[in-house]
């Protein structure tokens, strides 16, 4: 399978000007010694990196660990992944202290913060919206290099780690608005498409990005009713175009937010506001006119909040009613389809690993990729993003002016 992405040219265009001339930095490849735990948030049943993943990774001649049963919620043997190359530890404590990057799904949970190892490389979800101070204190002491899934950005602008959860996400937000609209589970008891001399039930879209085109495609594919609300015209015109005008659309304002929603059998709160914290964008009077049965899927959730009557479930215990309205609010929605996410993550995430192991170190990685740099938050004991730094009172520095300071 070809990785290719952004990372073919050489880019000095950081913003950053030096009277010195800028140096080439070593071609010598870095040996990756990387580590893939097992997740222990509750309910997180995905894995960072699919066996055919780790195969690529021996086969470029990396080594990589994994803990005993990472992959099991997922299907995946440990034999899998020894058959891949990789080593089986049952010990985490000998995963961590034994590689120099660690790659991950859920953000590192309090338990595992006492793990992580002086200057290592962590790559794995942030989830804006419940970052802890402490795992941000635990990064900057121990000088760890630290890149999210959501601030991995390609030239074109593209989040295709968030991108390909968000296509999973979409699609299950119907799946599951589907399944609590059924009597049994406190629905209006209907039918997503109707049948002969029934109409359709009317779903709500919140937002015209990857989440929003996915959760439309398989509303229509059911026989929805389908409303996307979006502020950008653009998104909308082109959403017309994609659906060939089997989608209504409307301008993001309260009046078509507020008369969407008393209509409505589901709203999908799908916005992603890029490097920030959601605020509601749907109040709770308006929720209090939506009519009783119906569904919210807040697929924003991790962001933040898209309702203001969301909070944040889990898959033990997903949904909440309020005002008569089912409420489901789990931020992995994709650990759902364990398997089928895993798999769309390694495809996703796996040539940014790759690209760590094409230079030097990884400073010599982060200074010749725009992606791997967009996606950096901690870096030599600073944060590299404001928003993270506003949130925690922790120190900032701009990744560029630590990067040239190296050379």
């Amino acid at each position: 399978m070809p990785y290719t992405s952004d990372f073919g040219n050489m880019d000095f265009n950081y913003g950053v000007e030096t009277l010195e001339k800028l140096v080439m930095k070593s071609e010598k490849k870095m040996h990756i010694d990387l580590g893939i735990p097992k997740e222990i948030t509750l309910d997180e049943k995905r894995v960072a990196i699919a066996p055919s993943g780790v195969r690529i990774l021996t086969e470029q001649g990396h080594s990589v660990m994994v803990e005993k049963d990472a992959g099991i919620h997922c299907n995946f043997t440990n034999e899998n992944y020894a058959e891949a190359g990789a080593t089986v530890t049952p010990s985490p404590d000998d995963l961590y202290k034994n590689s120099n990057v660690i790659v991950k799904v859920a953000p590192p949970s309090p338990a595992e913060y006492g793990l992580l190892q002086r200057n290592q490389m962590l790559i794995s979800a942030l989830h804006l919206a419940s970052v802890k101070t402490e795992l941000l204190q635990t990064m900057v002491k121990e000088s760890i290099t630290g890149l999210a899934f959501e601030f991995i950005e390609t030239r074109d602008g593209e989040l295709p780690i968030v991108r390909s959860m968000s296509e999973i996400a979409g699609t299950m937000s119907v799946q599951i608005a589907a399944k609590y609209l059924e009597t049994g589970n406190g629905g209006r008891g209907i039918l997503l498409g109707g049948v002969a001399g029934v109409p359709p039930a009317n779903v709500v879209i919140l937002g015209a990005g990857t989440v929003g085109h996915y959760a439309a495609q398989a509303a229509l594919g059911l026989g929805a009713h389908v409303l996307i609300i979006d502020k950008e015209l653009n998104r909308l015109r082109r959403f017309e175009t994609i659906f060939n005008r089997r989608v209504a659309t409307a301008i993001a304002n309260d009046h078509y937010i507020k008369k969407a929603a008393k209509s409505a059998d589901v709203m999908i709160g799908a916005l992603n506001p890029r490097a920030k914290v959601m605020k509601p964008v749907v109040d709770e009077d308006t929720v209090m006119t939506m009519r009783k049965g119906s569904v919210i899927i807040d697929v924003s959730i991790d962001q933040g909040l898209c309702f203001e009557t969301s909070r944040r479930t889990t898959h033990s215990e997903p949904v909440f009613v309020k005002y008569g309205v089912t409420h489901y609010c789990v931020p992995n929605m994709p650990s759902v389809v364990a398997r089928t996410a895993s798999y769309a993550l390694t495809n996703a995430l796996l040539p940014f690993v790759v690209k760590v192991g094409e230079y030097g170190s990884i400073s010599d990685a982060l200074w010749k990729s725009s992606s791997l740099r967009n996606g950096t938050y901690a870096y030599k004991g600073y944060l590299t993003k404001k928003i993270l730094a506003e949130l925690s009172g922790l120190n900032f520095r701009e990744v560029q002016m630590l990067l040239a300071s190296d050379i």
